[in-house]
């Protein structure tokens, strides 16, 4: 990653390095069984939402034979992936961006700001680029050798001016902006084909569809709601509690950015409401590292799953606390100024237990602060289904779940979200 000195924005900036995503999906491509991937008939594919990455058509990967087999491709003429934790968007720089045509506001981190933050501070690099991508479109088009980027409304509506009534991008507005729209995908349906691979991959065989890419959050939900009456939490890095809007419901015209609520585009025209918040696993993390840096300071290596372990069962031992933790750490997109606080401390609630404890009460009362226990019964949930890693590896989240939320809080086979994404694929195909 290239980070230049004198550009303090760039210090926010959060990229990865596309070429190693691509190496992690051989990795696993490579340990399924051949004779599997042999009769595989379509490939569903998700992955995070809000991010971009860049790249020059018909060049953006280049395929590599082993045997006389053409099995993998490696990205080529491809940007670093600009993902949605990226922060150079400053509030100000927000504001200054044309007001778009769309029930969902925009934010750092979401690919259409981080193009306008190019525009302004390095347009340059924009125009060694015809097409653009979330990571996971980028797969989907090197996979079909597609001429122009396919996108679900999903990952179109996570960019930002995206009307998800219309299924349009706002590109009059964008036009009158300078913007290039010429990068802009094309959107399809959520469930459509975007294209046939175009060579065998893995002994997946050519001529094999590929579905659009759909988004990560929308599968997760998919792969564990069974019912209207289940709300699903899903924490992993950061967190979403979201439940299904009824048929008929239509967003609102424009965002309220106050509001903590938002409406996802989910399957057949629907919607989801979502509380996302930036903080869940991600404050554990946190913590951990910082209790690792303390003992580094002491000339002592603990292994960090040691400490995640050690945590939950100090705080399994300590069933409550009067210790107050609010874990807005990382903002909150309706409140972006937000940060985490410590308070009621006292001698006697000091323990790695009562702070563990207090912590993982935090996290789950700033979701219902969010999306609180009474618009949820509101909206008919019954019961709240649980999933992500974060949730599942840990027990005292969960206990707070069942404390905060009064709803029985059930925990589904932890299906990935992958798995979601193809059991919507093969129910549309």
């Amino acid at each position: 990653m290239h980070h230049s000195v004198e550009e303090s924005p760039e210090q926010h900036a959060k990229e990865q390095d596309p070429s190693l995503i691509i190496s992690a999906l051989d990795q696993c491509m490579d340990a399924l069984p051949k004779d599997k991937l042999k009769k595989v008939k379509c490939i569903g594919v998700c992955g995070q939402m809000h991010g971009i990455v860049l790249w020059k058509s018909k060049s953006g990967c280049e395929w590599l034979s082993e045997d006389h087999e053409i099995i993998r491709f490696i990205p080529k003429d491809v940007s670093q992936l600009i993902t949605w934790q990226d922060g150079r968007c400053s509030a100000d720089f927000l504001s200054s961006l044309p007001k778009p045509d769309s029930h969902l506001s925009v934010a750092t981190g979401f690919a259409c700001a981080t193009i306008f933050w190019y525009m302004k501070h390095r347009p340059e690099f924009l125009s060694g680029f015809s097409d653009a991508g979330t990571i996971q479109d980028y797969v989907v088009s090197m996979l079909c050798n597609l001429d122009k980027c396919v996108m679900t409304g999903q990952n179109a509506a996570s960019w930002g001016y995206f009307n998800t009534t219309t299924n349009k991008w706002n590109t009059q507005i964008l036009k009158d902006a300078c913007f290039p729209v010429q990068l802009l995908p094309v959107v399809v349906e959520s469930g459509a084909v975007a294209g046939h691979t175009s060579s065998e991959w893995y002994g997946i065989p050519a001529h094999t569809a590929v579905g659009a890419a759909l988004g990560d959050f929308q599968c997760s939900v998919y792969s564990c709601m069974t019912g209207k009456g289940d709300a699903v939490l899903n924490m992993s890095t950061s967190a979403q509690l979201t439940f299904s809007m009824p048929a008929e419901f239509t967003p609102p015209n424009s965002p309220d950015p106050l509001s903590p609520v938002t409406y996802f585009p989910y399957l057949h025209g629907s919607y989801l409401a979502v509380a996302a918040s930036l903080n869940g696993g991600n404050v554990m993390a946190t913590f951990v590292r910082m209790l690792d840096s303390w003992m580094k300071e002491f000339g002592l290596e603990v292994n960090e799953s040691r400490i995640y372990s050690q945590l939950i069962q100090s705080a399994l031992a300590q069933p409550n606390t009067d210790l107050t933790v609010t874990t807005a750490l990382l903002g909150e997109r309706h409140d972006p100024t937000s940060s985490a606080s410590v308070s009621q401390i006292s001698p006697s609630n000091l323990s790695l237990g009562h702070v563990t404890r207090a912590v993982c009460r935090g996290i789950i009362e700033n979701m219902a602060s969010m999306m609180p226990p009474q618009s949820l019964q509101a909206a008919g949930v019954r019961c709240i289904i649980g999933s992500g890693s974060a949730l599942s590896c840990n027990t005292v989240l969960q206990q707070e779940a069942e404390r905060v939320f009064t709803f029985p809080v059930v925990y589904g086979k932890d299906v990935d979200s992958a798995v979601g994404v193809a059991m919507v694929f093969n129910d549309q195909a």
